[in-house]
C-alpha cells in the first residue's frame, strides 16, 4: 500500500495535473492538499481540455475517491461551478467519488474584495496576486477567525461569525483601501444555501485517508503551485499562502509523515514564472518567446503570459533537499524540439563568487547571474516516444544529464500533452 507524493519543483505550473492524472491509473484515493482555486491543473483527455481548480486532477476516473484536505482554502461558488461544468462534461462527480474536509477554511466575498483593494492600492509594489482571496482566507485561519467547512452546515454559527468579521473587513475596505463595503443578509443567505447543497461532500478527511490505508488502498496526495512559491520556503513575499513542498501534505491532510513513502518532484525541461519576482534564468529575447510560444504558457488560472528561461537546477536542487525527493517527472520536453544548444544552470555566480544554492535575500537573487553549461539539442520529432530508447541520443543526453547532476533518477517523461504521449520509466506505485 504505497502512498505517493507529487510536488512541483518549481514556481508551479510544472504539469502536476497530467502526471496526476496518469498516476491516479494506478491510486485508489487522490488527495489534494493546500492552495486554492488560485492553481489550475490543466489535463488533455482524448483531445478534450479539462482544468481543475479545486478538484483534484483524478476525478477523471470514475472509480476512484478525491478529496480536498483541510489545507486547501475552499471557494464553494468555485467548487459547486467546477462541479456542475464536470458533469456536463459526462464526468461524474457525487459524495461517493469526491469529499471535502470539514476542516477546511472557506473564502468569502470580503477575502476576495481585500485581496483586489490590497493588490491595486500596492501600485507597482504589487506582489502578482489572482485575486482569489486566497491570502486574506489564510490570513484569518492563522489568526483564528476563519470559517471552515463544518461551519457552512450550522447557519446560526455561520451567521455569528460572518456578522462579526464582516465588521473588521467593511472597515479596512472603507476606512483604509478606499473601496466600497459588503452587505452581511446577501452573503449569509448565499453561504447558507451553497452549504446545504455541500453538506453532503463534507467528511472528515483524515479519516478517509486512515480508512485507505486500512483497507490496503494506494493514496496520492497532489499539492498546487511549486516548491519555490512555498510561504516559508519560496521567494519571499512573491509566494503563495500555503505550503506546496511534500511537507505540507501531513498537515494539510492530515496524515503522519510515515504515510508518506515515495515523494515525486514534477519539472519542466525549462524554467516558467507568472508573476512578479526574482528569475535568475528567465530569457528575454527570442528564444524565450519561442519557448512560451511553443509551450503555450499562459496561466490555467489567470490566463496570464508565463515568463519562460533555461532549466535552473539551483532550483532544483533546493527542491530536493525541502521535499526529500525519491524521483523526477520531466514534462514539455518535447518544447525544447529545435533548440540548439540548450542550457543548463548549474549555478548562479554573485558578487564574484559561485552560489550552490538560491539565496532568501530577494536582493541578492536579483543580482546572481546564471552559470550555464550547454548542451545539444535535436530536431527530431519526440511526441511518438514511449520508450527512454525511442528518444534522439541528444535528448537522452539532456536527461542523463539532469539525472547526473541532481542525483534523482527520472521515472517519468512527458513528450507532449496528451495523456499517452508520456514515457513511463519506473511505476510509482509499484
Amino acid at each position: 500500500m504505497p502512498n505517493v507524493v507529487v510536488v512541483g519543483t518549481q514556481w508551479g505550473d510544472e504539469g502536476k495535473g497530467k502526471v496526476v492524472d496518469l498516476l491516479t491509473a494506478n491510486a485508489d484515493v487522490v488527495v489534494r492538499y493546500q492552495g486554492g482555486n488560485n492553481a489550475g491543473h490543466t489535463l488533455v483527455v482524448n483531445g478534450e481540455q479539462t482544468i481543475c481548480h479545486l478538484i483534484p486532477s483524478g476525478i477523471l476516473h470514475a472509480e476512484k475517491t478525491c478529496l480536498i484536505g483541510n489545507g486547501v482554502v475552499v471557494d464553494p461558488e468555485v467548487l459547486l461551478e467546477e462541479m456542475e461544468t464536470l458533469r456536463e462534461r459526462g464526468v461524474s462527480v457525487g459524495p461517493e467519488n469526491l469529499g471535502v474536509s470539514e476542516k477546511a477554511h472557506i473564502i468569502l466575498p470580503y477575502h476576495k474584495a481585500l485581496d483586489a483593494a490590497r493588490e491595486k492600492a500596492k501600485g507597482k509594489q504589487k506582489i502578482g496576486t489572482t485575486g482569489r482571496g486566497i491570502g486574506p482566507a489564510y490570513e484569518d485561519k492563522a489568526g483564528r477567525t476563519g470559517i471552515r467547512a463544518v461551519d457552512l452546515l450550522e447557519p446560526a454559527i455561520l451567521g455569528e461569525k460572518i456578522r462579526s468579521n464582516l465588521e473588521e473587513k467593511n472597515f479596512l475596505l472603507e476606512a483604509f483601501l478606499k473601496a466600497e463595503p459588503l452587505d452581511f443578509q446577501p452573503m449569509f443567505d448565499r453561504y447558507c444555501a451553497m452549504g446545504e447543497v455541500l453538506r453532503p461532500y463534507v467528511t472528515d478527511v483524515s479519516l478517509a485517508i486512515e480508512r485507505a490505508g486500512r483497507e490496503g488502498r494506494n493514496v496520492l496526495f497532489e499539492g498546487a503551485q511549486g516548491t519555490h512559491l512555498d510561504i516559508d520556503h519560496g521567494t519571499y513575499p512573491f509566494v503563495t499562502s500555503s505550503n506546496p513542498i511534500a511537507g505540507g501534505a501531513c498537515a494539510g491532510a492530515g496524515v503522519g509523515p510515515r504515510r508518506l513513502h515515495h515523494v515525486n518532484g514534477i519539472v519542466k525541461a525549462y524554467t516558467t514564472r507568472v508573476g512578479a519576482g526574482p528569475f535568475t534564468t528567465e530569457l528575454t529575447d527570442e528564444i524565450g518567446d519561442a519557448i512560451q510560444s511553443r509551450g503555450a504558457e499562459f496561466g490555467a488560472t489567470t490566463g496570464r503570459r508565463r515568463r519562460c528561461g533555461w532549466l535552473d537546477l539551483v532550483m532544483l536542487q533546493d527542491s530536493i533537499r525541502l521535499n526529500g525527493l525519491d524521483s523526477l517527472s520531466i514534462t514539455k520536453l518535447d518544447v525544447l524540439t529545435g533548440l540548439n544548444p540548450l542550457k543548463l544552470c548549474v549555478g548562479y555566480e554573485l558578487d564574484g563568487q559561485t552560489v550552490e544554492s538560491r539565496p532568501s535575500s530577494l536582493d541578492k537573487l536579483a543580482r546572481c547571474t546564471p552559470v550555464y553549461e550547454e548542451a545539444p539539442g535535436w530536431e527530431e520529432e519526440i511526441s511518438s516516444a514511449r520508450t527512454l530508447d525511442d528518444l534522439p541520443p541528444e535528448t537522452r543526453a539532456y536527461l542523463n544529464r539532469i539525472e547526473e547532476i541532481t542525483g534523482v533518477p527520472i521515472a517519468l517523461v512527458s513528450v507532449g500533452a496528451m495523456r499517452e504521449e508520456t514515457i513511463v520509466v519506473k511505476d510509482l506505485f509499484g
